[in-house]
């Protein structure tokens, strides 16, 4: 969730230590900065290697702080004030060796002692070789934390600094931006989907052909986990079912992976009843008929003949689903041409209350990209809504959601 209100006048303590990572951290700052959050700095001294504290001062327009023996800072502002003066701190890059320090309580330098103080929301961004992320050290710390309710965005997959490929890369700046948003919404009082609950679908469905090879689309799961993440973050006790993705599950929601539009169906039907219903994943239409049980092979006569079958239509499944349906049934329509009026006749066709219309043509960037222009249709009613980012178009749609399912706002559609 990525809402302008959330940050505004929010103070941060970013932690920024030793890796590549550390570049990243910058362009968080600026982020926060230009949504009016206030940002002071401590920077290790493995941090100083990958980005300078005149770097990191020019962006926060604060002291960077760096020595816990630096009798100036100390005096203008001591490590225990340092560590309770935000509402909440960050740690980006979060290197296996800080977690552990973290995990052991240990204050030998500024940043470990700083987080051994607070008394506020510590968000940390893991950011290591994929080995280091997956040696049973690591996994171990990471229990013991999160058991002591340090919050984690990430991290992510892909290729590392280092050349090797998997889990371990820092969570993207828009995506710890988000975090943070969800754990200063969580602080603010009383949230207006508190004792709702609500299930997003998210990301591509795979239809297998073979062991090896599937039907699939271009789909990111960016908007479905954003989307996940502000309902949670208003208070909605959120299942999110996706299907692959590189997306970090959000948080504070409980998260159901499947792969197929079959699976995906069952997990909604079994996430049954909620009181709204946000249909974002992109499922395939089709699937192969009968999947072969071993890879197919070029054997000189031409490629195969695959024969296709529906799938089944989840948001009209769970649009008429009886005494089960949830109040509130939205669905999303990905159209490259007469957006709205395409989105209107689905709408009718599926019998969902609401249907989100995105324009994914090619020149517009949406799939797999950062941002999204979309229209919401309630009935005869069109909103059109400014291009934004994926994050601002969930925290808009959860806001009206929550409108939609006050007390006094009657029925949803």
């Amino acid at each position: 969730m990525n809402d302008p209100r959330t940050l505004a006048g929010k103070r941060v303590l970013l932690v920024i230590a030793g890796g590549i990572a550390a570049y990243k951290s910058l362009e968080l700052i600026r982020r926060l900065r230009e949504r009016g959050c206030a940002v002071r700095a401590i920077l290790t001294a493995a941090g100083a290697r990958f980005v300078t504290p005149l770097s990191v001062q020019a962006l926060t327009e604060d002291t960077v702080y760096q020595d816990l023996w630096n009798l100036t800072d100390e005096s203008e502002m001591g490590h225990i004030q340092l560590s309770r003066s935000a509402d909440l701190v960050v740690v980006a890059p979060a290197t296996a060796d800080l977690l552990a320090r973290m995990t052991a309580g240990m204050a030998d330098d500024l940043a470990a002692t700083a987080l051994l103080a607070t008394d506020k929301p510590v968000l940390v961004a893991p950011a290591m070789n994929v080995r280091m992320w997956l040696h049973p050290a690591t996994q171990a710390n990471m229990e013991t934390l999160k058991a002591r309710g340090v919050r984690v965005v990430g991290p992510n997959e892909g290729d590392m600094a280092c050349g090797e490929h998997g889990p371990g890369r820092m969570a993207e700046p828009m995506e710890i931006l988000a975090a943070i948003a969800g754990l200063l919404a969580e602080q603010a009082g009383p949230r207006p989907l508190a004792g709702r609950t609500a299930l997003v679908t998210s990301g591509p469905t795979h239809e297998p052909i073979d062991p090896v090879r599937y039907i699939a689309n271009r789909s990111s799961g960016r908007q479905g986990h954003a989307i996940a993440a502000a309902l949670a973050a208003r208070g909605a006790r959120v299942t999110l079912v996706t299907g692959p993705t590189q997306q970090p599950d959000p948080p504070g929601c409980a998260v159901v992976q499947i792969e197929s539009a079959r699976e995906m169906l069952a997990a909604c039907e079994a996430s049954l009843p909620v009181d709204v219903a946000v249909f974002n994943a992109a499922v395939a239409d089709w699937r192969v008929a009968g999947e072969a049980d071993q890879k197919m092979k070029k054997d000189g006569g031409g490629p195969p003949t695959l024969s296709l079958v529906e799938n089944p239509d989840i948001l009209a499944t769970v649009a008429r689903a009886g005494a089960l349906r949830p109040a509130l049934v939205i669905g999303f329509a990905a159209e490259t041409r007469d957006v709205v009026a395409y989105a209107q006749a689905k709408r009718a066709r599926k019998g969902c209350d609401w249907i989100v219309a995105n324009d994914v043509s090619p020149a517009t960037g949406t799939f797999g990209g950062a941002e999204n222009t979309v229209h919401l249709i309630m009935g005869d009613k069109v909103e059109d809504w400014p291009r934004m980012g994926k994050d601002g178009v969930a925290a808009r749609l959860a806001d009206r959601i929550a409108e939609a399912l006050a007390p006094s706002a009657g029925t949803a559609q």
